[in-house]
């Protein structure tokens, strides 16, 4: 009964991210700048069988589909365990084992023997170049754009983004994109952590630059959370990586726990960025009735919009909280530039919906996980933060549609978030307030950034 009250194409374009600075105060009991091993916290006060192939000129396909479809299949999971937009709030960052979470205030190395050696690069000239932050700044990084291969039966190579530090001092960091991105959705986040760590960012099959095959016999073949699994181990056994902290937005925290339970003396760490404990449980807020307003659906992209690369990102810029140059790489290789100059989705809606029923068939074994975990939960609070849309000052009605809404979504997603932490032996959790699930990742990135820099990864 949810999925219609569902935002009908919510931030169409793709994931949406962005920069933000922000403070940090480490609170008494800390040795120096860095926290003691068992328990800390920090304070952030940031700054203010497939079905026929679609029309493949309807921009309106590109939707943002985690908002709408990756936490459940016609249930309040929609609700519970996804996106909003992202503004900047108060944030704690602490031991996961302790009380639940309340609301808070308002040239890379030779493939290894064995492993696929077919890597070549995706796009030219990438080695030594520098990464762009989404404040437009550059940050100095070395990062190589390659393409691995990961599959024979069908040939299958991946598009992998390979950040090379100037000195290795810290453990290497491997991040999956959510449902509909594609690795450059972290192209902020690994510079930043790339001064002292390897970092290499992937899109998964099926998305981005990399392989997409259609399911042929199944609705999920070549998209079933064991095929992508191995698809990850490929490209580390390709890059030489024998242990990594792996970390996975939304979705991917379902390879993220299968890789840990089947490899756990590879598995160093592993980061949740708002992910879902169980995409096939029933959320607590299930029977939570959300606001009917038409308002609160997303404005659908024309034919216009789709005329042109860049009449699509004049759209996604007018429907979107934030826009800067992650979001922009991000949204271009998700695009396909047709003959006559217009796009299209880069992903068939076949891909799409294996992913979707893959996921939601696949009850994550968090008994399995061995590694010290940060699980990091974004909280939507403001009106802009889910519907950026929305004109303002918002009529009553709307404001009224807009704050059940979204009170009902933070409570799910509390729920969800805490029985997450709960799940796993070792964990530290980073709560972000006035944040979305799309967003947080460049909106926040300075918090998120110095989350990871303090655990003690094993």
């Amino acid at each position: 009964m949810w999925r219609k009250y569902l935002p009908s194409n919510v931030a169409a374009l793709q994931e949406i991210f962005m920069n933000t600075e922000a403070g940090l105060q480490v609170r008494p009991g800390h040795c120096g700048d860095r926290p003691t091993p068992i328990e800390w916290s920090i304070e952030m006060n940031p700054p203010h069988t497939p079905p026929a192939t679609p029309d493949r000129n309807n921009l309106s396909l590109l939707r943002r589909r985690e908002i709408l479809h990756v936490i459940a299949l016609g249930s309040a999971a929609g609700l519970a365990a996804c996106g909003g937009g992202g503004s900047h709030g108060g944030a704690v960052i602490g031991p996961g084992t302790g009380a639940g979470l309340g609301e808070s205030p308002a040239a890379p190395p030779p493939a290894a023997p064995g492993a696929q050696s077919s890597a070549t690069p995706a796009t030219p000239a990438a080695a030594g170049g520098t990464s762009t932050s989404n404040d437009g700044g550059e940050i100095k990084a070395s990062v190589i754009d390659l393409r691995l291969k990961v599959s024979n039966s069908p040939d299958v190579s991946l598009q992998v983004r390979d950040w090379q530090p100037s000195r290795n001092s810290g453990p290497v960091f491997v991040f999956l994109p959510g449902l509909g991105a594609n690795a450059r959705s972290f192209d902020g986040l690994a510079a930043g952590l790339s001064a002292r760590s390897r970092v290499i960012a992937t899109s998964r099959r099926g998305y981005g630059l990399s392989d997409k095959p259609l399911p042929e016999k199944t609705a999920t073949q070549y998209y079933d959370v064991d095929t992508l699994v191995a698809d990850l181990k490929a490209v580390l056994d390709a890059l030489g990586v024998q242990r990594a902290v792996l970390g996975g937005h939304s979705i991917a925290g379902n390879e993220l726990t299968r890789f840990a339970g089947l490899y756990p003396e590879r598995t160093q760490g592993l980061i949740y960025l708002d992910t879902t404990f169980d995409y096939t449980a029933t959320p607590d807020s299930v029977g939570e009735e959300p606001p009917k307003n038409l308002l609160l659906e997303e404005p659908k992209p024309t034919q216009e919009d789709a005329r042109s690369l860049q009449a699509a990102i004049a759209f996604a810029r007018r429907i979107s909280k934030n826009w800067g140059p992650v979001q922009e790489a991000n949204l271009r290789d998700s695009l396909e530039i047709l003959a006559d100059g217009s796009v299209s989705p880069g992903t068939p809606s076949e891909v799409n919906d294996a992913m979707e029923t893959a996921a939601h068939s696949y009850s994550p074994d968090y008994e399995s996980v061995r590694a010290p975990s940060l699980v990091v939960t974004a909280l939507p609070s403001q009106p802009r933060d889910m519907f950026p849309w929305l004109e303002l000052p918002l009529d009553a009605k709307t404001q009224e549609s807009v704050a059940d809404y979204i009170s009902i979504f933070r409570r799910g997603r509390i729920s969800d978030s805490n029985r997450l932490a709960a799940s796993l032996r070792t964990t530290n959790r980073l709560t972000l307030d006035n944040a979305s699930h799309g967003d947080f990742i460049m909106e926040r990135e300075a918090e998120v950034l110095r989350a990871i820099q303090f655990m003690t990864w094993a």
